[in-house]
C-alpha cells in the first residue's frame, strides 16, 4: 500500500469549494485510488464554521453534540461527545488552522463524501475511486490521537471473515477487519496533525479493497456504526457515565 500526503493552499473559510480544492490540487489519479480528506478542510470550504469572538464555546459543543459529559466529569476538563456514532473530543470543533474560528463538523459528511467522489469520478474517467473523509480521536489507554473515518464511499468498508477458517481450520465467528478505519488511521499519519498543510492523500496499490460503483447503501453504513450504545462491544463502559443528550439533530 502507497499512502502519500497532497500539499494545497492554505484553506479558510468560504475561500472556495471542495471540488475546486480538488481540481487545484490532484493533478491526476490512477484507477482504484482512495483520495482522504480531512473534515476540517471540507468544513472550511462549505463555510460550517463558527467565529471565536463572541461564541460560547460550552454551548456550541452542546449543540453540535448527540450526547454529552460536562467537561467538569473530566481531571483533564475534557470534552466527551458523541456525534454521528463517533466518540470525539468536542463534537469534532477544532480551532486549529481555522483562522478566527471554530471549524465544526461537516453538516453531513457522508453527502460531502458522496459529492466528491462523483465529481473525481466524472472529472478523471474513473470507474474505481473511494473517498474518505478523517478527524483525529483519542483512544481509551493510549496517549496520543489517531485517525478515524467519519465517511467513506466507493469501496467495501467491512471485511467480514466470519464463517472463513484460520490457518489451523477455526471458524471465525466474530472477526470483522474495519478497511475504512485502517485506511483512514494510516492516511492520516501521513497527512499529520500540525502545520503541514497537506489535508489531501492518495492511498493506492491496496488489493485488500473491494471497490464498489455506489455509494455505501443504509444497510452497508448500519454495519460500519454501531448505532445504539447497548449494542456496543463496549456497552459496560460507554452506559456508565450518564450521558447528557444535545442538540444535534440528525436528518
Amino acid at each position: 500500500m502507497t499512502v502519500k500526503a497532497t500539499k494545497t493552499r492554505k484553506v479558510t473559510a468560504g475561500s472556495g469549494s471542495l471540488e475546486q480544492l480538488l481540481d487545484e490540487s490532484l493533478g491526476e489519479l490512477e484507477d482504484s485510488s482512495i483520495v482522504v480528506i480531512t473534515s476540517k478542510v471540507v468544513s472550511l470550504c462549505e463555510k460550517r464554521v463558527a467565529r471565536t469572538a463572541g461564541t460560547d464555546k460550552e454551548e456550541l459543543i452542546k449543540s453540535e453534540s448527540d450526547l454529552y459529559l460536562p467537561k467538569a466529569s473530566s481531571k483533564y476538563s475534557h470534552h466527551f461527545t458523541i456525534l454521528r456514532n463517533t466518540l470525539v473530543a468536542s463534537a469534532g470543533i477544532d480551532e486549529s488552522n481555522a483562522g478566527d474560528n471554530y471549524a465544526l463538523w461537516p453538516l453531513d459528511p457522508q453527502l460531502s463524501a458522496n459529492k466528491a467522489r462523483a465529481h473525481l469520478a466524472q472529472k478523471f474517467g474513473l470507474k474505481n475511486i473511494g473517498v474518505i473523509i478523517t478527524d483525529s480521536v483519542s483512544s481509551p489507554l493510549r496517549f496520543g490521537t489517531r485517525g478515524t473515518a467519519i465517511a467513506y464511499t466507493g469501496f467495501a468498508a467491512m471485511h467480514d471473515y466470519r464463517g472463513e477458517l484460520d490457518l489451523f481450520g477455526y471458524e471465525f465467528r466474530l472477526e470483522q477487519a474495519n478497511i475504512a478505519e485502517g485506511l483512514a488511521s494510516a492516511a492520516v499519519v501521513v497527512m499529520g496533525e500540525g502545520a503541514e498543510q497537506t489535508p489531501l492523500a492518495i492511498i493506492t496499490n491496496t488489493p485488500f479493497v473491494r471497490f464498489q460503483d455506489h455509494n455505501p447503501t443504509e444497510k452497508e453504513l448500519k454495519k460500519f456504526h454501531v448505532e445504539r450504545i447497548e449494542n456496543d462491544l463496549f456497552e459496560p463502559f460507554l452506559r456508565q457515565p450518564g450521558w447528557r443528550k444535545g442538540g444535534h439533530r440528525q436528518d
